[in-house]
């Protein structure tokens, strides 16, 4: 029997299927690779088909003896849907397409998405992108989120959902693209050296104080 995350499937309920749910990079899929999706689906009798929270489509019901076939079919690299690692960045249309966006969410999400998606860490990080204060990517419950504004990029650390679940606090605000996308990098590299095995960014917060990662990220009171 396969463990959860080996080969990127999910035990089923039942205890003898799986789920398979492929990387869709923010949610963004073509027509092409959503009958790509269907029709492996169709072929291997997937019991149901789930749009999931990180915005990925998710094949239900898949025997064991199939899993490596359906990977093989579908050409399309697995989620990370376990592990202490990055999980998912979840981004909204921004300015991309939507009337209200006020930064490039789903251009930054991609971004972020390219460099961070799966990559190991102390414990399991989230991701969110908005366009606008809105929030329709759920910035504030994720470990780092961005927020767009007309002056620029807010920056949440800290939030988390589950059964613990924290608010995100703002880091900075008022920064462009170029120096959020390389803030990340500091939070990251800070939570890196500074984390507990398994702890999220936000008790880690809790632990060792907002001043302390400010601090060491060098932003001063004002930003």
């Amino acid at each position: 029997m396969l463990k959860d995350g080996e080969k990127g499937v999910i035990l089923q309920r039942d205890r003898e299927t799986y789920g398979v749910a492929p990387h869709l990079p923010c949610g963004v899929v073509t027509p092409d690779i959503l009958r790509r999706i269907a029709d492996v689906a169709e072929k291997y009798g997937a019991s149901a088909m789930k749009v999931t929270s990180a915005a990925r489509i998710a094949m239900l019901g898949i025997r064991e003896e199939d899993v490596d076939a359906v990977w093989t079919d579908l050409g399309i690299e697995p989620g990370s849907l376990v592990g202490i690692c990055v999980r998912s960045i979840k981004a909204c249309p921004g300015t991309t397409y939507c009337k209200r966006g006020q930064m490039d969410s789903l251009g930054v999400g991609l971004q972020l998405d390219t460099k961070y998606h799966g990559m190991e860490l102390p414990g399991k990080i989230k991701m969110g992108v908005s366009g606008c204060p809105n929030q329709c990517a759920e910035t504030s419950f994720k470990d780092i989120g961005l927020v767009g504004t007309p002056k620029g990029w807010r920056v949440y650390v800290g939030g988390n959902g589950g059964a613990m679940p924290r608010m995100g606090e703002v880091l900075v605000q008022r920064i462009d693209t170029e120096t959020a996308l390389e803030l990340v990098d500091r939070i990251l590299d800070y939570y890196r050296e500074n984390a507990k095995p398994r702890e999220r960014i936000g008790r880690m917060i809790d632990r060792l104080g907002l001043s302390a990662m400010e601090e060491a990220l060098g932003l001063g009171s004002d930003t």
